[in-house]
């Protein structure tokens, strides 16, 4: 006769196993399918939208991958070069610019030892030095790596196309799997869903319009390098409480000592645009029921910076705000004040 346990510890022996070999399988492109994960419910409504229209599910989901590709392609092919070009510049500028000359100008009286201008000009040239370098270093590093960055993108687009065509079954099978009674299940999708949303377009999709914003402000007004401060600004956008006001304000500053004072109220317009378009935009993305504690999204994406690279704006904040909702299901009470706004 078998016995029953021995066939229990067999079984979870064996898919735990499986479970660490798949995951060391998939680790080389466990990023890229993430994405493709992040990506999916992003553009979830645009192939709602075409599924409408179409009543296909594989043309709906072939139509977002193309749409996608261009929106990924186009600005590739026309901005690399300019960023290239843009970063050599402040390379070559970084290491021939007078850093401390515009802190004398504004503020005098702070710099009037030699010795003290001496030193703070060296450790902001040493800063400065070592984020052209970084950024010169990671230029090259794209070129080198380019065949398999293609790869990772092909991996992308093909989970990004599957996802969001069986996007339903994909859910219906998670909460198959889930050890809860229904009505917790629904729950705990229903907050999973909104934190989500409140993450990926609260904070990352209304940060990338900021940064649009007043790239936008740079371009027109001809500031120089405005392709990097551009993303200087996405990402400032995308973290709470600091927002596109740290990129923009010291280009207004530096465009008033230099005296163009057009260029100057074109950007604290584009700039002003840029910091309160949030208040517009984000009641039609997030809901007030659901959202997330700025302090908790800044620390977490900090967090997840440091442990995920770039990726770690959208993990950290998910990552910590499922552990509280999986937490507070455990304790079988409502999501807290850092999740739920009452």
């Amino acid at each position: 006769m078998k016995d029953p346990y021995l066939e229990k510890i067999i079984t979870v022996a064996v898919l735990f196993a499986l479970i660490v070999l798949a995951f060391f399988l998939l680790k080389p492109i466990l990023f890229s399918i993430i994405t493709a994960l992040i990506l999916a419910f992003i553009f979830s409504p645009v192939y709602n939208f075409f599924l409408k229209k179409t009543k296909h599910k594989s043309l709906s989901a072939m139509v977002v991958c193309i749409l996608l590709i261009l929106l990924i392609i186009i600005p590739l092919i026309f901005l690399t070069p300019l960023f290239i070009n843009q970063a050599i510049k402040v390379y070559v500028s970084s290491q021939q610019m007078n850093f401390i000359e515009p802190f004398e100008k504004i503020f005098p009286s702070l710099f009037t030892s030699e010795e003290f201008s001496a030193q703070i000009g060296s450790a902001i040239y040493s800063f400065v030095t070592k984020i052209t370098n970084s950024l010169v270093n990671s230029l090259s590093t794209l070129i080198m790596n380019s065949p398999i960055i293609f790869l990772h993108l092909f991996v992308v687009f093909f989970t990004f196309f599957f996802v969001l065509r069986d996007g339903k079954s994909l859910e219906n099978y998670i909460k198959s799997l889930m050890p809860f009674s229904k009505q917790v299940e629904e729950k705990l999708f229903e907050y999973s869903k909104g934190i989500t949303t409140s993450v990926l377009y609260g904070q990352i999709v209304i940060g990338l319009v900021q940064g649009i914003i007043i790239g936008a402000g740079f371009l027109i007004f001809k500031v120089p390098n405005a392709l990097i401060l551009t993303l200087l600004a996405v990402a400032a956008g995308i973290f709470p409480v600091i927002g596109t006001a740290i990129v923009w304000l010291p280009v207004l500053v530096y465009l008033l000592i230099a005296g163009n004072s057009l260029s100057a109220l074109g950007i604290l317009i584009f700039g002003a645009i840029s910091s309160n378009i949030d208040s517009f935009l984000r009641p039609f993305f997030v809901s007030k029921k659901v959202n997330l504690h700025p302090a908790l999204i800044l620390v977490s994406m900090v967090g997840g910076l440091f442990v995920f690279g770039i990726l770690g704006f959208i993990l950290g904040p998910l990552i910590i705000s499922y552990l509280l909702i999986f937490l507070e299901v455990y304790r079988k009470k409502d999501v807290p004040g850092l999740i739920i706004e009452k």
